[in-house]
């Protein structure tokens, strides 16, 4: 077993607790299966027959995981049907047919309500229950129109749901996972970014034309019936490719598996180095067993395809509106004022969305420096006898900023390399796609920082809703910087104008002239606790997450703060430090309930990528 699995289970209870047998479980314990395996068997088919249970036991009696305490995942989705539907699945068609396939024709048209989460297999039925009763409690304000407004970018295409309909559907959602966390003791996430429905994500700049022209062709603002429908996913496979099977197989070898059309496989992209050309690795969503397999007899299948769908609950929008009509119209006759709507829950609504909605703090190390690459003498290597700046290397800067003491400040306040600045894109998108909502935005006042929070910013598409603010009690340690006095850093002045959005209002922690050199380490860790607790405090009624960008070492200094940890031993700090790479994130929430913050899994993974040396075509010259 992987270690990563094994950290998986690890976090299973391995105690069912199991009420009465229902009617779907009293067959498969007739026939002999467990009762976890049985459980394991609804779940995994939706919960619909016992029939089809049972027939997932006979395809997985092989499985090696069978009896893996491992749950599904879950998650609630709001989807259109009817004309509306049709016409978002001709675009489908019609936009992968003229641009080819793009992120959004992995799932089916939808609304995101809520996170994918866990829960137990013996407590899959409290999730039927508590979307029963959220939809109940909100049938009666559901909107009889979603309004969805066209929005359009480089990289994204979608409807954006705005105004009250909005609120009533994150209501509904919110609902939803109180009622979850009373039925089934599970977590539940509602979406806290703006509602959407995507047409189309991460496709080739050249064809955002083509996708608006498409997109206008559908008529969103006709009633439509919506359903909010709850599905699974096994969560083992979440970051796998999905393959379906074209023709039949039968293999030649032990280690390979049996294909029937139709099939879905798992493909871990990472583990495919023992294979043969043509060859992948994989495992079947039909039998769970694990092996090899001719590519060439598969295609690339979505990532919902695999998606199993539990139960839904559709507004009925004809059915309560005639209801409305009808109760307001007897009222009217009897001369009595028509009932005034039941008040929501507000309290507990917002009592959830406290518990769920939490304060966080997102560390990010800075990319990658150019004099990481070239070297101290950098700036030697692309400075002109009279001072002026050139590229001689595609990974130095396409330009530099102005400063008011010329380009020798540079020498000690570097910028980023190129692969610097794709390493902080990069990020960025990943934070976009990850749907965190960052509130404000801290850097410190060193230039590589304050271009790495630039262009994250850019790919949130919040470049111009967010002001940097510059925050000089987060610099580095002064010990650490070269010379014997601080770096001489760029001013708010020449930062606005060399094009960052830096607030001039901000009045920081620590002035930028308190920066004292070679301060001792724990000067420097607690100017960083003072700092972080400052930023904390600023608006302290806010949710949603804070982004400060910093330097390797503000990923320990800026954090152990706030998790009420001692610092580290000084020689400890300096080790752990050296191995942050690039864009290096910690992330912490704040769990107001038991009074601490807590480190928890930052919301994209690690950048990992190899180095590149430098090459001189001379040297292919003969006789060189």
């Amino acid at each position: 077993m992987a270690a990563g699995e094994t950290q998986l289970y690890a976090k299973v209870s391995n105690k069912l607790k199991v009420r009465s047998p229902s009617l779907l479980l009293e067959p498969l314990l007739g026939m002999g299966f467990p009762v976890h395996t049985a459980l394991k068997a609804l779940a995994a088919t939706g919960r619909k027959t016992a029939e089809e249970a049972s027939d997932w036991l006979r395809c997985h009696r092989n499985d090696p995981s069978l009896d893996d305490p491992i749950p599904q995942e879950y998650a609630l989705f709001l989807c259109p049907t009817g004309s509306l539907l049709e016409q978002l699945q001709e675009f489908w068609r019609e936009s992968k047919r003229q641009c080819t396939k793009n992120r959004a024709h992995e799932i089916f048209p939808h609304i995101t309500l809520c996170d994918f989460f866990t829960c137990e297999d013996h407590k899959v039925e409290c999730l039927y229950e508590a979307l029963k009763r959220a939809g109940d409690r909100i049938r009666g304000s559901f909107p009889l129109v979603v309004p969805l407004a066209l929005h359009s970018s480089i990289s994204y295409l979608g409807f954006f749901v705005s105004d009250s309909p909005a609120d009533v559907i994150r209501e509904f959602a919110t609902t939803f996972a109180m009622e979850v966390a009373v039925l089934a003791d599970c977590t539940v996430k509602p979406c806290a970014k703006q509602l959407h429905l995507t047409l189309a994500h991460k496709f080739y700049p050249h064809h955002q034309r083509t996708l608006e022209q498409l997109a206008r062709a559908i008529h969103p603002g006709h009633s439509c019936q919506w359903t909010a429908v709850l599905y699974s996913r096994d969560m083992r496979f979440v970051h796998y490719q999905t393959l379906r099977a074209l023709f039949q197989y039968k293999p030649q070898n032990e280690d390979e598996l049996t294909l029937s059309p139709g099939d879905y496989i798992f493909v871990d992209p990472s583990q495919q180095e023992e294979t043969s050309e043509g060859w992948v690795i994989g495992t079947s969503q039909r039998t769970g067993c694990r092996g090899f397999l001719p590519e060439n007899y598969t295609e690339q299948a979505n990532e919902s395809d695999t998606w199993v769908k539990h139960r839904t609950y559709t507004f009925s929008l004809a059915m309560d509106l005639v209801s409305r009509k009808d109760g307001e119209a007897s009222s009217r006759r009897n001369g009595e004022p028509p009932p005034p709507q039941t008040p929501r829950d507000v309290s507990s609504i917002q009592a959830l969305q406290a518990t769920i909605a939490r304060k966080s703090v997102l560390v990010v190390r800075h990319g990658e420096r150019v004099d990481q690459i070239f070297g101290k003498s950098w700036l030697q290597q692309c400075s002109t006898p009279d001072g002026k700046y050139y590229r001689p290397d595609l990974n130095f800067p396409c330009s530099l900023p102005r400063r008011s003491s010329g380009i020798k400040d540079f020498e000690n306040d570097p910028p980023l390399s190129s692969c610097g600045v794709f390493q902080a894109r990069m990020a960025g998108e990943a934070l976009l796609d990850s749907g965190i909502r960052i509130t404000s935005v801290f850097t410190s006042p060193a230039l590589r920082c304050v271009q790495t929070a630039k262009h994250i910013l850019e790919e949130l598409k919040l470049e111009k809703k967010f002001k940097i603010r510059v925050e000089p009690g987060i610099f580095e340690w002064t010990k650490w910087e070269s010379g014997k006095t601080t770096p001489t850093l760029m001013t708010l002045d020449e930062l606005q104008e060399a094009g960052f959005n830096v607030s001039m209002d901000y009045r920081p922690a620590f002035p930028l002239a308190s920066l004292m050199p070679a301060e001792s380490y724990d000067e420097y860790v607690n100017r960083c606790a003072v700092s972080v607790g400052w930023i904390t405090s600023i608006r302290p009624w806010d949710v949603g997450v804070i982004l400060i960008v910093g330097h390797g070492s503000a990923l320990d200094s800026c954090t152990r703060p706030l998790l009420g940890l001692p610092p580290r031993d000084s020689g400890d700090f300096a080790q752990l430090v050296r191995k942050i790479p690039s864009l290096g994130m910690c992330f912490c929430e704040e769990n107001k309930e038991e009074g601490k913050w807590e480190l928890v899994n930052p919301p994209v993974k690690t950048l990992t990528h190899g180095s590149n040396s430098a090459f001189n075509w001379r040297n292919w010259i003969p006789g060189s």
